[in-house]
Parts: C-alpha cells; structure tokens; sequence
C-alpha cells in the first residue's frame, strides 16, 4: 500500500495529559510524513506538520471516503459504504448536499441568538451542582449535561433519553469497543433516531431534526444517519473540552488567574484551549485517490493518510511563539482544532458558544474550585476517540 514499510507506529502514549506524545515534536522536525502501522493495525502514513494537515484535509486527491485496493494491483475500489447520511465519509457531491442542507443551521448569527438559551442551562446546571456541595464529579455534574441538554434543544430530541443515547455514544467512541457492542451501539442509536424522525413527520416541532424532515430532501435512512452524528458530535466533543479545559487552567494557576482579572480574554482563551488541546487526538484519515508526492515522500494511489490535529497545532513553522505552552492572551492564529478544508466542523460555532458560557460562569460561579484528587488519580480517556478525562472530581 505504501512505497517504504512502516517504521514505526502512530505514537499514542502522553507523558503530560494536556500534551499530545512526545514523539510528535521528533517527527515534525525529522520526518514530517512518515510510514507508520495505526493502532488499529493498518499500515500508512501519518501527517504531522501543519501546512501539510491543512494540505491533506482539502486537497481533493485525498479523499474521506473508505476505499481499499483490489488483489493483484487492480485498482482502488470502495470499501462497504458508510451508513446513509454519515457525510463525514463522502466526498463532493455528495457531501456537498448534506452540507447545503446543514450549513443554516449552524451560522454564526443563529449561535448567537441561542446564547441566552446556552447560559439559562449553564446556570442551571451550576445551581444544581452548588447545591449538591463537592466534592463532585464536574464531567457528570456539568460537562456532560450542558452539550447534551443544547444538543437535544437543537434536534428536538428528548433530555430524559439521555442515558441511552450517551452510552451508545460511548461505545461508538471506545477504541476498544469489540466489533458487535459496536454494531449494537450504532443499531440501537439508528433505531432511536429513525422512531424521533417518523414522530416528527407525523408532529413537527421547532427544531433541526423537524426541519430537515419537513425539507423532504433526505430520506429516512439519511435522516437517522445524520440525526446520529450530530448527536454524537454535539455532546461528546464539547463535554470533553468543558472538563478537560477546566483542568488544565486549574493545574495552570497563573493562566486562570489572568483569564479571571481579565474576563475579556475569554473569547481568546477559547481558541488558544481548543488549539492547545485539541481533542481528537488520533487524526483525521484519508485516502490518496492518485499518487501524490507529500513533503518529499511518495504517497501511493489508495494509502491511507491521517493527519494529525493535535500535531499540527503545536508545529513551531507555524506558531513561532512557544506552541507547546498554554497563554490564554495569545493573538489569535489559526488552529486545527476544528479541522479544515469542506469537512471542516459543522457545529464549531455552537462550540465556541458552549464553550465561553460554561467556562465563564463556571469560574465565576466558583472562585475556590480546586480539583479534589490529586492530578495523577484523574482518569484520562487515553482509550477514546475524543480525548479528555472520565471523571473530573472538583470541590470548592
């Protein structure tokens, strides 16, 4: 599959939980695309540097689909498809008019005008969590509940399904979830979905899930295809940047405390959190659909590719100014923290949003907030797609 056989693997082990693996750094500067084995046991190449990610992620040689080589040299040919509606796995046109249909939904006008509504359920679930005393557990407390209860608002779906859909989540984004929890998670969230979209045909609400069955231009299998993901993507990954940032300002005492005699650097912080820990931390993959020559190597038609994220946004070519340190006043550059190119992150807005509300109110709310463990007993989700911590037990 590739021109050179993999050397090594893709590094996964952290020495610092807010760092991505040390070996990173070495393969920016000596091998920046490299031939590496995957922890799932392919082989292919791995990205590292960040005009190289961004390179990856939007030329349209690489492609998101799943495509594997034919025996004896026969070509590429598509690998079993991605269930319907998962646009994250298609290339232009079809992810073009998933992405049409979507792109309303989630501008930057209309994440502002749900702000009130973001910080009504922040407040919320701080009112609860202050009366509840600490210690507690801030990912079940606050983390987790403030995505999922917006999330929901936004599709129309039912808060008080929550357990079930965050534990098929979980298994979705368990890197060592066996084959069949697998195939049941995703049966049993697809079965979810598709009784919430003939509900909604039948009784439309005001929500994204309503409107895109009223379009008529989705079928229901690509309705419950893309009801899922963005259920998914909208709970897990901002919940794990809410827990996660907290602790990294709380072991970054001096960061917290310019971030809290300066509230206005807030929108700053956000960008430079997200940048710094960037929480999908295996890549983005894909596959060269034509030779490609990458940084000098030569990338065979149907290699898999992935490109780092978390690598890219500590590349030193392009952030000069110390990228392996978190500063919450740092002029805002651009990060890869939401990916880039067409799949760039459909709801980044909505994050940003979530983000600033939570994180404000949250050291607002409480000034004393310490973490209640030592930092070496918190449970890292080293064994997840999106990283961040299991628990986060704080006290004030």
């Amino acid at each position: 599959m590739t021109n050179t056989p993999p050397l090594k693997t893709q590094p996964t082990v952290r020495s610092c939980p807010f760092d991505p693996p040390e070996e990173y750094r070495t393969l920016r500067e000596q091998e920046p695309v490299a031939p590496v084995t995957f922890p799932d046991g392919a082989a292919g190449w791995l990205v590292t540097r960040y005009d190289d990610v961004r390179t990856v992620l939007s030329d349209p040689r690489f492609s998101a689909k799943r495509i594997v080589l034919r025996p004896g040299g026969g070509g590429m040919e598509d690998a079993p498809p991605p269930p319907p509606g998962l646009f994250i796995m298609m290339d232009a046109p079809e992810h073009t008019r998933f992405r049409r249909l979507l792109t309303g939904q989630f501008t930057v006008r209309r994440m502002r005008q749900l702000a009130p509504a973001v910080e009504k359920i922040v407040a919320e679930q701080l009112d609860a969590m202050a009366a509840a005393e600490g210690p507690v557990d801030l990912v079940q407390a606050f983390a987790l509940p403030v995505p999922s209860l917006v999330i929901c608002e936004l599709l129309g779906v039912p808060y008080a399904d929550r357990e079930e859909f965050q534990r098929n989540s979980a298994t979705i984004v368990r890197l060592h979830s066996s084959p069949e929890e697998f195939q049941q998670a995703q049966a049993a969230l697809r079965g979810y979905i598709h009784q919430l979209v003939l509900a909604k045909r039948e009784k439309p609400t005001d929500d994204i899930l309503s409107e895109l069955v009223q379009s008529g231009e989705l079928t229901d299998e690509e309705l419950v295809g893309v009801g899922v993901l963005l259920l998914i993507a909208g709970h897990e990954t901002t919940a794990n940047m809410i827990a996660l940032s907290t602790m990294c300002l709380l072991q970054n005492p001096e960061q917290l405390a310019a971030l809290r005699a300066d509230p206005s650097l807030m929108d700053g912080a956000v960008e430079e959190l997200l940048r710094y820990l960037t929480v999908v931390q295996f890549g983005v993959r894909r596959t060269a659909l034509e030779d490609v020559e990458l940084h000098g190597q030569q990338i065979k038609e149907g290699s898999t590719v992935v490109a780092s994220l978390a690598s890219g946004n500590r590349d030193t070519e392009h952030l000069a100014d110390d990228p392996e340190a978190l500063d919450v006043g740092r002029p805002h550059s651009a990060h890869l923290a939401f990916g880039h190119g067409i799949h760039q992150c459909l709801g980044q807005q909505l994050a940003r949003a979530e983000l600033k509300a939570a994180l404000s109110a949250l050291l607002d709310r409480f000034p004393t907030l310490r973490l209640a463990v030592p930092v070496e007993e918190v449970p890292m989700r080293d064994d997840m797609l999106v990283y961040g911590v299991h628990e986060l037990p704080v006290t004030w």
